[in-house]
């Protein structure tokens, strides 16, 4: 059997027991102690959660138990110092003679020795510190699918661990607590805690990224396009404050989602204007992907051929597919190259009418399969941008990704615009060197006073109802 102590580190009768246990571990065979230091300020409460646990009735200091190793099942209580001490001459005829001076000389030293050790634990741990993921609205399928992503190493690297937190409602606590038990069944080297959260006022606690994927089920004959807004401006206007107060100085924010991936991401930027302004983006890769795949499959060609086809505008709205500057590599024909060598896509397809039936129009068949997705595809258009954001995109490759504007391609400032970028060093450039053609300036002039509304709409909304003076 080992005997358990367990004592206020600055409790004499801790200090007695302590020794005599030492004694009789250093003088007997088969007599084995261990002992846990607690701090004077979490005594009690781990006390009593103990004593719940076990079923035991103590309420002094110290507490002592036998471990029966060899039977299983819970400890048996001996009690306290007197217990111990009775047992001690009882079993073996030795008694403690230390006297009250003696007691509360070694109690004061144990609490020093405590807070050292405590110390250095922290500073241990603050040298592997792992990178906190917040995730909100994660009962959607979108968040089933990414945990796994984030997970095994490709996104952040083989040395970075993660703890990964996950933020719904109240009503949707059993399935947060499901994913965090499949999550850790799965036992990812690199996920050193998994953990589900339904209060608003604690979320986002030492968030180094918040993916954001709460949605609104759009159907317009039930509600106005005016009432969808503001419920999505409402969302913003809670979570911004407690982002700016709970969250890391640079933190990175991800929009997601199936509608209004552009809005949250600038309700977020207005009701927090703390927040790095280059540190908030929305997520367009699941639009690129998707056009890519449907492209290749009208060349019969692998998707990973395809390249730089850009989104510009609204990216869960009113968006805009541009071919422009889209290469194909390695295409089977009569004319090849290294594996560097590309030809213009569009000089590719011939078929006009398919293309902007199937891919450029509003009502496409790339639109209703989008509107379909299950939440692989998402899931991996996040990632895939957080990887780059990281660890570089690839080089001259161009990806789609929803900015804050500055006034690129002549776009009006303060809205989110998906536009084309490169990740390099662990930021973001817009790639201002692209041209354009007329046909695309003047698409770029409607999706922006598309968003420059939906922008409007959400602050007289949400300012007829709760006034607010964002900076």
């Amino acid at each position: 059997a080992v005997a358990m102590f367990t004592g206020k580190a600055n409790c004499p009768y801790y200090a007695k027991a302590e020794l005599l246990a030492d004694y009789l571990q250093a003088n007997l065979p088969n007599f084995r102690v261990h002992k846990i230091t607690q701090h004077p300020d979490k005594w009690e409460q781990w006390l009593h959660d103990t004593c719940e646990t076990n079923g035991w009735e103590h309420r002094q200091c110290p507490i002592i138990w036998r471990e029966l190793l060899d039977r299983g099942g819970k400890g048996q209580l001996l009690g306290g110092l007197n217990d111990f001490l009775e047992y001690a001459q009882r079993y073996y005829g030795i008694t403690s003679m230390m006297l009250s001076e003696e007691m509360s000389d070694i109690a004061e030293e144990n609490l020093q020795a405590h807070l050292e050790i405590v110390k250095e634990d922290e500073e241990v741990k603050s040298l592997i510190k792992p990178m906190h993921i917040w995730i909100t609205s994660a009962s959607v399928p979108i968040c089933y699918h990414l945990i796994p992503l984030l997970a095994n190493g490709e996104v952040f690297g083989m040395t970075t661990e993660i703890s990964i937190h996950l933020l719904d409602a109240d009503q949707f606590k059993e399935i947060l607590r499901s994913i965090v038990m499949e999550a850790e069944d799965m036992a990812f080297p690199l996920l050193r805690s998994i953990s589900e959260h339904t209060k608003i006022d604690q979320a986002f606690i030492d968030a180094d990224i918040i993916i954001v994927l709460d949605d609104v089920f759009l159907n317009l004959e039930v509600q106005s396009l005016e009432s969808y807004i503001r419920e999505v401006g409402e969302i913003c206007q809670v979570y911004a404050p407690v982002i700016e107060k709970n969250a890391k100085s640079e933190v990175k924010v991800i929009s997601s989602g199936k509608t209004f991936a552009n809005l949250k991401a600038t309700m977020l930027r207005t009701y927090g204007p703390s927040i790095r302004p280059e540190n908030i983006i929305a997520i367009a890769t699941s639009w690129e992907s998707a056009a890519k795949a449907m492209l290749a499959r009208k060349l019969d060609m692998n998707t990973a051929g395809v390249k730089d086809v850009i989104v510009w505008g609204n990216i869960t709205g009113s968006n805009y597919i541009d071919l422009s500057h889209a290469k194909v590599y390695g295409y089977d024909s009569a004319i090849r190259g290294p594996p560097n060598f590309h030809r213009p896509l569009l000089n590719m397809i011939y078929d006009s009418e398919w293309l902007h039936s199937e891919v450029l129009c509003a009502q496409s068949t790339l639109s209703s399969r989008l509107s379909r997705c299950t939440g692989v595809l998402p899931a991996h258009a996040v990632a895939t941008v957080l990887r780059y954001w990281y660890h570089g995109s690839p080089s001259q490759e161009i990806i789609s990704v929803g900015v804050l504007s500055e006034g690129q391609f002549c776009i009006p400032e303060g809205i989110v615009f998906s536009m084309p970028v490169r990740f390099q060093n662990g930021n973001w450039e817009v790639i201002t060197e692209l041209e354009i053609n007329e046909t695309t300036e003047k698409v770029l002039e409607r999706l922006s006073h598309e968003l420059v509304q939906e922008k409007l709409i959400a602050l007289k909304e949400i300012n007829e109802m709760h006034p607010y003076e964002p900076e």
